[in-house]
């Protein structure tokens, strides 16, 4: 699926409307949250999950305080 879609002025920043099929094939409506996340592929849209975003926080954490650990580890 390929969907040309234009920037906006939204106040002081800029913004992309996400037509209503996006927005269905996202889940997601008005209010709602989303994350994007870049790949090796470009951006990718998905639904906020709160749960993961905490295992997230909780991995840089561990990451940035056990680098050197790591580090070996990965040798």
């Amino acid at each position: 699926m390929v969907q040309k879609l234009k920037l906006t002025q939204i106040g002081n920043s800029v913004g992309v409307v996400l037509p209503k099929e996006l927005l269905a094939k996202l889940r997601v409506g008005k209010g709602d949250s989303i994350t994007v996340t870049e790949t090796p592929n470009g951006l990718q849209l998905t639904p906020w999950d709160e749960e993961f975003a905490k295992q997230m926080r909780i991995a840089e954490r561990v990451m940035r305080e056990d680098r050197d650990i790591l580090r070996k580890l990965a040798q």
